[in-house]
């Protein structure tokens, strides 16, 4: 049973309005991710276990042993980074249990695109065993989408984003052309047809980004050539339970919050098509008064981008036991 963020009689619990989780997304995951934990932690272990009989086979394998041609395979992946990061979070609970400490109760928990799934596990809006198998889905459907329409995703440094308009007038003269993350300042991928993403990257150089590369992926995540995969989640979502998350969620393309069931299930398939804005969903938590960030998963690229995007706030990834004790912090005492 995963121990949800937050309970009670009202909307949402009291929580600790400077602080806020956040759940890196499919890019983070790592042979070896979790081993270490699941072996010292009960809990870490409870995790993986249950996502392995939901899936009916060792997600906890892929993630544990690899190769790595294995585990970054879309359908592999995903599963696995969920796993890992509510299993970090199941040890984090257990740990501050043996100190006798409450945990925390964040103010917002948001996940970066297939993060978003952790975020509601950890909210309690979704069932573990659930997110793991909707996340398998997820990937599969994604490599399926846009069949026949060459997709292609490409990352863009040091463009001023205030370009970005010009930037994808431009190439969307040669084919679907969306901004797909808008990952910090200066820092974008975009996403759609090859032919207007090599484009797009030639005009990023000549409008000022340092770098332009186009990725080694087929999929154009987040843009309209996930079309397909949003209507194949949206059936494969429908008989799914969902709850009101325990602390408010923060919705991938625009950082508004999510506060009810229907509400996760709508940013579930939307976000499949819409982008990440996660320069959005940063200022929106730090405008709301958070100064702690803790990343919930394995890896650091939420720390690296949220300090650009936030320069004061302090960032804590959950996955470093050199921050554990600062971690333990954050916890109370019971009354």
């Amino acid at each position: 049973m995963v121990a949800v963020l937050g309970a009670g009689p009202t909307p949402y619990p009291a929580a600790m309005q400077q602080l806020a989780y956040v759940f890196p997304g499919q890019g983070s995951q790592a042979v070896g991710m979790g081993r270490a934990l699941a072996d010292g932690s009960p809990a870490a272990a409870a995790v993986f276990a249950a996502a392995d009989r939901a899936l009916g086979e060792a997600v906890s394998g892929v993630a544990w042993d690899g190769p790595a041609e294995r585990l970054d395979l879309t359908e592999n992946a995903q599963p696995a980074i969920l796993a890992a990061s509510i299993a970090i979070l199941e040890a984090l609970r257990e740990r501050w249990a043996a100190e006798g400490l409450e945990p925390p109760v964040p103010a917002f928990a948001a996940g970066h695109s297939m993060g978003q799934y952790s975020a509601l596990v950890a909210a309690g809006a979704l069932d573990l065993e659930d997110g793991v198998r909707l996340v398998r889905e997820r990937g599969r459907l994604m490599q399926a989408s846009g069949q026949g329409r060459d997709g292609a995703m490409a990352a863009l440094i040091g463009l001023d984003d205030a370009r970005l308009p010009e930037l994808v007038a431009g190439a969307s003269q040669h084919g679907v052309f969306v901004v797909a993350n808008r990952n910090a300042p200066g820092q974008v991928v975009v996403s759609g047809e090859r032919p207007a993403i090599e484009a797009g990257a030639e005009l990023a150089k000549s409008l000022g980004a340092r770098r332009a590369v186009v990725l080694p992926v087929s999929v154009a995540a987040h843009s309209p050539l996930m079309a397909e995969a949003a209507g194949g989640m949206r059936v494969a979502l429908s008989p799914v339970a969902f709850h009101d998350p325990a602390v408010p969620l923060l919705a991938n393309a625009d950082g508004r919050p999510i506060e009810t069931a229907d509400g996760c299930r709508t940013e579930l398939v939307e976000h499949l098509t819409a982008g990440v804005d996660w320069v959005r969903i940063v200022e929106r938590m730090v405008a709301a008064g958070v100064t702690v960030f803790v990343e919930i998963g394995p890896g650091r690229v939420l720390t690296g981008l949220v300090k650009r995007i936030a320069p004061d706030a302090e960032v804590v990834p959950a996955d470093d036991p050199v921050s554990l004790d600062r971690i333990l912090s954050l916890a109370t005492v019971p009354a």
